[in-house]
């Protein structure tokens, strides 16, 4: 019974904790502790109570307090009382503390997160939607009849499920009815829908329900039926999926996979619960479906939180038998808002295939938003249609499903037709096969050569729409890629006014073969761009990046509501528009400022990172968790990076064109920002002192430092401390002169200005025997004697060795001259 105990018992303890758990009444922590500690150690410690286990995330637990205090962090405090009493000397340092093991804690504030929007289509702006007239209105081909007949579909709506079959635009489907003809419907395949809620009593859906992978997060409990009046978009998208064949609506797209619901957008929840339910049962739900993100108005710039990033991570590398989960996210319905999926932090993630949608005539609806993160896109709302679907009810349908919401599901669905012919492949397969499967739409757009992989790319459709047949077709015979491995490159420092106008500020680094030989990195899947640009209106700036194919992703563009001063902080921007591409080259960062107003900003700084598939498979390791501040403390994962050397550019160029710079380029270490002002790779042009200059940006030889700064400026800087320390070498030069002269002036005198003890009155009028005139010729013989005894040295002695041998030969032979002299005359006084 020890399994039970050891597996079992903390599932159940954190199950019957998620339904007691109450954040009103009590304050929740979500801890990492080392590998190793006991929970309940540190539990005893603060007088927490243990919650149990975060979810599927290792060595993460969740702690609760008695009582709800909103302004007090119990973890945060009992660290810096810690470090307090360290400072203080009452604890040693050295002595290990159960708060010294404490890798990350994070309080539960549901007041401060942001909220999760269903991407429902929004009212269409006037004229782009109309109802179609009768004449329109045609019959449905004798082909759908027989479709249906032959696969014994015998639901009502499946004749209006233009997206299965399109008899009135033909071709403008996902063209999945050949892939059922050969019997491939999602058998053994599990679809999550991760959502508001799913109603499991819909015989559209209950045959196909799996308990096993359900949960509600919102009302917690095992079922995550719809509770509220607007808990119907979870279901619409499950009816896309999974519903069944029977006389009800309409069928999914994988009709005989399994789906289960996971309920977490009926109300806030915290960041550690979202965590728990990206990982929900995770070796068995096989594809997370998630039809929603922040909002979508052209303001927003939110990330998960780095609890909900641990989860993507932990899923893609240990879901599903370590083959990874598969995360869908619809892209986003921001697109008349000018937004850009890229200022989303789930769709811009690695881990995700972002879908955007089209319409059923292939065009570009008014609302999916247009990105570099896009990987691929495919039916929704839009051409006087939408998709006919489930809804909540026990035989209820819906005909007005749409936005990018309703495109994500069906890929979803794709991808369970697909794992059912090849349950072996990974994450990274399916966003390959995604990539290469993917049909161009023939509508004009900024469709670009990505000449490793010879397809075009598109901001707009991504590398084209999914195409069920040619998905699974591919799938069938395909061959994993090997494991992942990255190369992450250092900070660039750039510090640079960006110029306003069609101008931007162009930073470029290179990428050398031998960086991404030492990283195992053999050809490209994802790039990121992790940047600092400082701004007082953010919506004003726009960023390329160009790779050395000369690719171009637009990695971030205007947006005319975003009046946010902060600019970008520590914000990663996301391409797939140069999969497959080797990396290798000169990579460009070009900052735009094209609104000419009196916004103005600066472009601080940026750090490239690839990822992709690995030279070597034997010696890839998997990527490690995210840390709280890996790009804002400028951390950097040194398993695979290579030390690398770079420089960057800081003058206004024309976009795509930045200007030709020398070869020489300092190294320094990865985890190092680098300053410099020019980029490397590129030959020296202008007259030869300019040449002469920009060749060697060192003013003297190493490993004197430059500094980051210009030839000019270091002379400037080494000539200044040069003065300066000219100065300080000379005042000090002349102290020690003048503390010389007055010792000597003071060791070497004949009046002593002591005031002697116990002597009558009348030594004061003896007459002294040099003449000098001072009083006391007793006292200044005393005098004399106090100063031979402090004076060690002799005539013996080597110069330098008596304490006070600070005068020459011939001033200490006057002086013994002179005692010689007084003696004689205090001795005939004496007589």
């Amino acid at each position: 019974m020890w399994w039970w105990s050891s597996l079992v018992l903390p599932i159940l303890l954190a199950r019957v904790c998620e339904a007691q758990r109450n954040y009103d009444a009590h304050d929740y922590y979500a801890v990492h502790l080392r590998h190793g500690v006991q929970p309940e150690d540190l539990s005893s410690h603060l007088g927490l109570h243990y919650e149990g286990p975060l979810g599927e995330l290792e060595d993460h637990h969740i702690f609760r307090a008695d009582e709800r205090q909103h302004e007090y962090d119990h973890i945060e405090t009992s660290i810096q009382e810690l470090k307090w009493r360290r400072r203080r000397r009452e604890i040693g340092a050295e002595e290990p503390h159960i708060l010294d093991h404490i890798l990350l804690n994070e309080k539960q504030e549901l007041h401060k997160r942001f909220p999760l929007v269903k991407r429902e289509p929004s009212p269409a702006p006037p004229g782009l939607i109309s109802r179609q007239s009768k004449s329109e209105i045609k019959d449905y081909t004798q082909q759908g009849l027989d479709i249906a007949e032959e696969l014994a579909i015998a639901d009502p709506n499946f004749q209006a499920q233009w997206h299965l079959f399109n008899h009135i635009q033909p071709g403008n489907d996902i063209n999945v009815t050949g892939v059922w003809a050969t019997n491939i419907t999602g058998h053994g395949s599990t679809v999550c829908i991760v959502d508001d809620g799913l109603d499991l009593d819909s015989d559209d859906l209950k045959a196909n329900y799996f308990a096993e992978g359900s949960y509600d997060f919102n009302d917690p409990g095992p079922d995550p039926k719809p509770r509220l009046s607007d808990d119907r978009h979870g279901t619409r998208c499950a009816g896309e999926v999974s519903a069944v064949r029977n006389d009800i609506c309409g069928v999914g797209v994988a009709y005989d996979s399994k789906i289960a619901g996971v309920r977490i957008l009926s109300k806030i929840i915290s960041n550690a619960d979202e965590a728990v339910a990206m990982n929900y049962a995770y070796q068995k739900n096989q594809i997370y479906s998630c039809s929603w993100g922040p909002p979508d108005n052209g303001e927003s710039m939110e990330a998960p939180n780095i609890l909900i990033q641990r989860a993507m991570v932990n899923g893609v590398q240990k879901g599903r038998g370590n083959l990874g989960s598969i995360y869908v996210f619809a892209i986003g319905n921001g697109a008349a808002s000018d937004d850009d999926c890229n200022f989303d932090g789930y769709t811009n993630s690695i881990y995700s295939v972002s879908v955007g949608g089209i319409d059923r005539k292939g065009l570009h609806p008014y609302y999916s938003e247009k990105c570099s993160a896009q990987l691929v896109v495919t039916y929704s709302s839009g051409s006087s249609d939408y998709i006919h679907t489930t809804d909540v009810g026990q035989n209820a349908c819906y005909d007005r499903h749409g936005g990018t919401s309703a495109a994500g599901p069906l890929v979803a669905g794709i991808y369970a037709l697909a794992l059912e012919v090849n349950p072996g492949l990974t994450w990274r397969d399916i966003q390959y096969l995604t990539v290469l499967s993917a049909v161009k739409v023939e509508q004009p757009s900024d469709w670009t050569m990505n000449t490793a992989l010879g397809k075009e790319f598109s901001h707009q459709f991504g590398y084209g729409k999914a195409d069920a047949w040619a998905f699974v077709e591919m799938a069938r015979d395909w061959k994993n890629v090997k494991p992942q491995a990255w190369y992450f490159g250092p900070w660039l420092h750039v510090k640079h006014a960006i110029p306003q106008g069609e101008k931007g500020l162009a930073s470029s680094f290179e990428v050398t073969e031998t960086m991404l030989k030492e990283a195992n990195l053999e050809r490209l899947e994802h790039v990121t761009v992790t940047m600092n640009v400082e701004h007082t209106r953010r919506g004003d700036l726009s960023v390329e990046l160009k790779s050395p194919t000369g690719m171009v992703s637009h990695i971030a563009t205007h947006r005319r509501n975003d009046a946010a001063k902060e600019g970008y902080v520590d914000w990663t921007f996301m391409s797939v528009a140069h999969w497959g591409e080797s990396g290798i080259g000169k990579w460009t960062v070009i900052v735009k400022d094209t609104n000419v107003n009196e916004h103005k900003g600066t472009f601080t700084d940026w750090r490239l990172k690839l990822y992709g598939e690995s030279i070597d498979a034997k010696i890839a390791k998997p990527l490690p968790l995210p840390k709280q501040h890996d790009d804002d403390d400028h951390d950097v994962v040194h398993t695979q990076t290579a030390s690398v050397a770079t420089t960057t550019v800081a003058v206004p160029t024309e976009t795509g064109k930045p200007p030709g710079n020398p070869d020489d380029h300092q190294h320094r270490p990865v985890n190092q920002k680098v300053s410099a002002t020019t980029t490397a790779g590129s030959k020296p042009t202008g007259t030869p002192a300019e040449d002469e200059a920009q060749t060697d940006p060192n003013f003297l030889p190493r490993p004197f430092p430059t500094f980051g700064v210009s030839k000019r400026t270091q002379i400037w800087i080494y000539g200044a401390v040069t003065l300066i320390l000219a100065f300080l070498a000379a005042l000090g030069g002349w102290w020690w002169w003048m503390r010389r002269k007055n010792l000597r002036r003071w060791m070497a005198r004949d009046e002593y200005g002591f005031e002697m003890v116990d002597h009558d009155d009348d030594d004061a009028s003896r007459p002294l025997a040099n003449g000098n005139g001072v009083v006391g010729g007793k006292g200044k013989r005393r005098a004399g004697e106090l100063y031979d005894a402090f004076a060690e040295g002799t005539d013996d002695e080597e110069d330098g060795d008596g304490v006070f041998d600070l005068g020459s030969d011939d001033e200490d032979e006057d002086e013994d001259q002179g005692r010689k002299e007084m003696a004689g005359r205090y001795r005939d006084e004496d007589r």
